[in-house]
């Protein structure tokens, strides 16, 4: 049986990208900081972070097993569509991504993006990215951008199993008492302010996302773990206020308080990006260490096969919204199904307008 999902002839995995050899960092770190004034000793050493790990990020090989994994998933389910991959910063560059696309005849494709939430860096900045590749190619195809998934169940659900096979990892006489620290990157505050339709959407997702998993692990273990949403991978000037505390500088406090142990729920990504692999893996752990406070961090939903077929679902529920009729709409917790299309202004670019796909205009 076939799955429609027109008007769409193509589905477009947008990712951030990152480095594949040490000659790479930089470069791949000057097109992140491109416009931001970023010194180059700043850029050194965020490459060393980079450098421990081979000077690879772990990114574009998560992309390729999930780009294989909704390949089979959408062939097994009966959804006959392509299935395409473009990055912000690296190759393989959204242009090249559209260029192909409009080499094989698409012409409306449906945009995945590696972010769950509202924000300027998180959501409108890929539309701009989007819109920008576009512009570069001569017959490119009409790009749609699924909504945000923070809480659907094929990302949750993960995330609580995940967070409960953590917790039985702390060592015996520690589970009880411990806590769980939700961690996303740190956006300015003033991102934070003008997220989503109204402002403030970053956060009211990270929250409502980590209510509906502390609850969910309550009912398997019948415990109501204490959490608190924390934040990694500051990159501001000092001058600049950005959303706190510092995953670190909450390990500090846990251990001041007593706390019999931790478990780090990197709920604000997808996959086990540098994010997680640097500052929780390697920096956070480290810390949790110095501090003798048992720590263990919680997987990240990955090729999950429920995270898999989410992407399917959100696929086939915009699809049919797109044909006028009314899907359903899947999500959990206290907060509803995000929107399909941008209000015109939502998640402003700080440093002025520019063209992106999937909004309102106006």
């Amino acid at each position: 049986m076939t799955v429609d999902v027109q008007p769409y002839d193509a589905l477009l995995l947008v990712s951030f990208g990152g480095p594949e050899k040490p000659e790479d960092v930089i470069p791949f770190l000057e097109n992140v900081t491109r416009g931001k004034s970023i010194p180059r000793d700043r850029l050194a050493e965020v490459g060393r972070h980079y450098h421990l790990f081979g000077g690879r990020s772990p990114i574009n090989d998560q992309n390729r097993a999930l780009v294989a994994a909704l390949r089979e998933d959408l062939a097994g389910a009966g959804v006959d569509i392509p299935v395409y991959w473009g990055n912000r910063n690296w190759d393989p560059y959204l242009t090249d991504a559209l260029r192909e696309m409009a080499a094989d005849g698409v012409t409306r494709a449906v945009c995945f993006v590696t972010s769950a939430y509202a924000s300027y860096s998180g959501c409108r900045q890929y539309r701009e990215n989007l819109a920008a590749a576009a512009a570069e190619v001569p017959g490119a195809p009409q790009l749609d951008r699924l909504r945000h998934y923070f809480n659907h169940p094929g990302f949750v659900e993960p995330v609580v199993d995940a967070t409960l096979a953590a917790l039985a990892e702390l060592p015996d006489g520690t589970r009880e008492d411990a806590q769980l620290a939700f961690v996303t990157h740190s956006i300015p505050d003033p991102m934070n302010d003008t997220s989503g339709p109204s402002g403030g959407w970053y956060l009211r997702q990270h929250t409502a996302a980590a209510a509906v998993v502390v609850e969910r692990v309550r009912q398997e273990t019948g415990h109501r773990f204490p959490h608190e949403l924390v934040f990694c991978s500051r990159s501001g000037p000092p001058s600049v206020p950005w959303l706190e505390p510092d995953v670190n500088d909450h390990l500090e406090l846990l251990a001041k308080r007593g706390a019999s142990g931790v478990v780090m729920v990197p709920i604000g990504f997808v996959s086990d990006h540098m994010e997680v692999v640097y500052d929780l893996d390697t920096e956070a752990l480290a810390t949790a260490s110095d501090l003798g406070l048992p720590a263990v961090r919680a997987a990240t939903p990955g090729i999950d096969p429920r995270f898999v077929a989410m992407v399917r679902d959100l696929l086939v529920e915009r699809a049919a919204a797109e044909r006028g009729d009314d899907p359903v709409r899947h999500h959990v917790g206290g907060l509803p199904p995000s929107w399909d299309r941008c209000v015109a202004g939502c998640c402003p670019n700080p440093r002025g307008e520019r063209a992106t796909v999937g909004g309102e205009a106006g």
